[in-house]
């Protein structure tokens, strides 16, 4: 047909974000009110005693229908096994040849899927999902490093999850106060609903395909930048105004040119995302660090200057502060550079991910929506 005669239709799509897909045990996320409950405990709960593998255990326990607290040895018997799968997966990746196809990757979340792709097969569930974790914090830091032509550092099985993601990105000990810091973050984002890369998982777990085919699927979701891109741009936009002096003419010229303010808003949230409160509570616990501390006092003069100007302009929108906002200052206070902060999410969400694999094969069926044919 004639590109001067051809007519473009354009197509209605129905979306899915108001549709119960699921019954699932593992997390609520209540916009009205600002909460957020992972396998039975509220976020506010979590980040005030518990830690990444206390709450991948309380997911895992979940998927099988066990909201009881975990007694303190069952943790302690996770975090152990936790360690071990680092390890086990380092030594995986090295006897695959892998660590040479992570290095010739530029993306970090295409690393992250390669490494994953390869994750052994004929294990229960749970040693699969356990080994999936310790994978992305290895693989993770794995492609970091080559950046400095230094080999991938080899995990302690004996060390916390945060800290020795941190030893291995970083090559040196952090300090306690952010491995602590780090520990509510990956707590804090192991799990947030039926989110596009959450439900990419249940559907590929719904054909009855292996748990890491669901993990690449849910990867590949979360890289796309209106899922889990933003973070990165926050500290671009906090480089940009320099000082809170400047927040309120930067965001107001943004505004005027119809551009988005990164970190601002939400799809499900209509007051301000819980988990900013928990990582400005991790903040505080780095001490008085100058650069943390001034990265911090800019960030909530920025935040308020948005939401201020937002309700203005939007004034038929709630548009406050969500997850990414935060998460940049405080992965940047931990050390870790801007490249992997999508990655390091992914290595806090794959406790979420799994448990809902493992939930979608026990409980669910077969995912088919239907479309409307217009042609």
């Amino acid at each position: 047909m004639n590109e001067s005669t051809e007519e473009t239709t354009r197509l209605t799509v129905s979306k899915l974000e108001d549709e119960i897909v699921a019954e699932t045990r593992l997390s609520k996320v209540d916009g009205e009110a600002g909460r957020l409950v992972i396998a039975g405990k509220s976020l506010d709960e979590l980040a005030e005693d518990s830690t990444y593998a206390e709450t991948a255990l309380r997911l895992a326990r979940a998927a099988r229908g066990i909201l009881a607290d975990p007694e303190a040895s069952d943790v302690d018997d996770f975090r152990r096994r936790l360690g071990r799968a680092r390890s086990d997966a380092f030594e995986h990746l090295e006897d695959q040849g892998t660590f040479s196809v992570l290095r010739r990757q530029t993306d970090p979340m295409d690393a992250l899927k390669v490494a994953i792709s390869t994750l052994p097969g004929g294990q229960e569930h749970e040693a699969t999902a356990t080994m999936a974790m310790g994978m992305a914090a290895v693989a993770s830091a794995a492609w970091c490093r080559p950046d400095a032509e230094l080999d991938a550092l080899r995990p302690d099985s004996q060390a916390g999850h945060a800290a020795d993601y941190l030893r291995l990105v970083r090559g040196e000990e952090p300090e306690p106060a952010e491995v602590d810091a780090l520990e509510t973050y990956l707590m804090s984002v192991s799990d947030h609903g039926m989110n596009a890369s959450t439900f990419t998982a249940r559907v590929i777990a719904s054909t009855e395909s292996d748990l890491g085919s669901a993990l690449v699927g849910a990867i590949g979701a979360l890289k796309g930048p209106l899922h889990g891109g933003a973070p990165g741009p926050v500290l671009d936009m906090l480089d940009a105004i320099g000082s809170a002096d400047n927040a309120r003419d930067w965001i107001a010229e943004r505004l005027q040119q119809g551009e988005r303010i990164m970190g601002m808003g939400h799809r499900v949230y209509q007051v301000r995302d819980p988990r900013p409160t928990a990582f400005e509570a991790a903040l505080s616990l780095l001490g008085e660090q100058p650069r943390t501390q001034g990265r911090l006092t800019l960030a909530r003069a920025v935040e308020r200057e948005a939401e201020e100007q937002l309700a203005d302009a939007y004034p038929d929108r709630s548009l406050q502060a969500n997850v990414e906002f935060y998460t940049a200052v405080l992965l940047e206070a931990v050390g870790l550079p801007r490249e992997l902060f999508t990655p390091t999410f992914a290595v806090g969400r794959c406790a979420g991910w799994s448990a809902h694999y493992l939930e979608q094969r026990l409980n669910g069926r077969l995912i088919r929506p239907r479309a409307t044919y217009v042609g």
